[in-house]
């Protein structure tokens, strides 16, 4: 199925990466919210937002092929070595069939909640000049101290100073109104895409599980959109899940 929208000057491809490999939340992807995995929950949020001209999931495993069927989402198979999700990004920008594709997008494969705003604003980053965009909210004071939050201090300009799933010591951490929650969502130029997947991994990135902090150590800069808050962000645990179920159906009850 393919999503036009006419405000977009050029091709837009947004690839949702997907592993089953997690071991905070094993087989991750596949695991059910409220009756349907996480990754098809995300698929076809994305999907309905029809932000981009084209939107796929990048996996490595059949099973999650399977899981996207009822969506219409297409899946595609890729390397099984890849060290995070924007390699296997970088790998499905790099076919044949998306070079014409100008800006790809990240969606986090555990981000059933994502937001249009959030998307939205890291290619408006993108669309306004900047290499590498990406979104992040308001930090809970709940969250400051959970490593499964990853945090990022903002400067003045709108730009990352500092990725990290701790609060280090230093004062300019200190300083909460420029200290956000991190959302999962990346928007590429495809050079730039190209580029950061090409680089060598960091002890930072290896060391904290984050891969923004690769292109970073090399001197990259990721243009960051604040949004509003989201009812949840990434699904990491298996209390998140949990979480992320009651809070769903106390939303559907309200609904219906």
């Amino acid at each position: 199925m393919r999503r036009l929208l006419l405000t977009l000057a050029v091709p837009h491809l947004c690839v949702i990466p997907a592993r089953l490999g997690s071991t905070r939340l094993p087989s991750k992807p596949l695991r059910l919210l409220n009756g349907d995995p996480l990754i098809a929950l995300v698929a076809k949020r994305v999907l309905d937002f029809g932000i981009a001209d084209v939107v796929v999931v990048a996996t490595d495993d059949e099973r999650i092929l399977d899981a996207l069927a009822p969506t219409g989402v297409e899946g595609i198979m890729t390397r099984q070595d890849h060290g995070n999700g924007t390699e296997r990004v970088a790998e499905v920008a790099g076919l044949p069939r998306f070079a014409d594709v100008d800006l790809v997008i990240n969606v986090q494969g555990d981000e059933p909640f994502i937001s249009r705003e959030a998307i939205t604003g890291a290619v408006e980053r993108v669309q306004s000049g900047d290499a590498l965009g990406t979104a992040a909210m308001p930090l809970a004071r709940s969250d400051v101290f959970d490593p499964n939050i990853v945090k990022v201090m903002v400067d003045d300009a709108g730009y990352a100073m500092r990725f990290s799933r701790n609060v280090p010591a230093s004062l300019a951490w200190r300083c909460q109104p420029l200290v956000f929650h991190h959302v999962g969502v990346y928007a590429y130029r495809r050079s730039a895409l190209q580029q950061w997947a090409r680089l060598p991994r960091t002890p930072g990135e290896t060391g904290e599980h984050l891969e923004q902090l690769r292109p970073m150590s090399f001197g990259y800069r990721f243009g960051v959109a604040v949004v509003q808050s989201t009812p949840f962000t990434g699904i990491d645990t298996e209390e998140e899940l949990q979480q992320a179920q009651s809070s769903s159906r106390r939303l559907d009850e309200r609904v219906s």
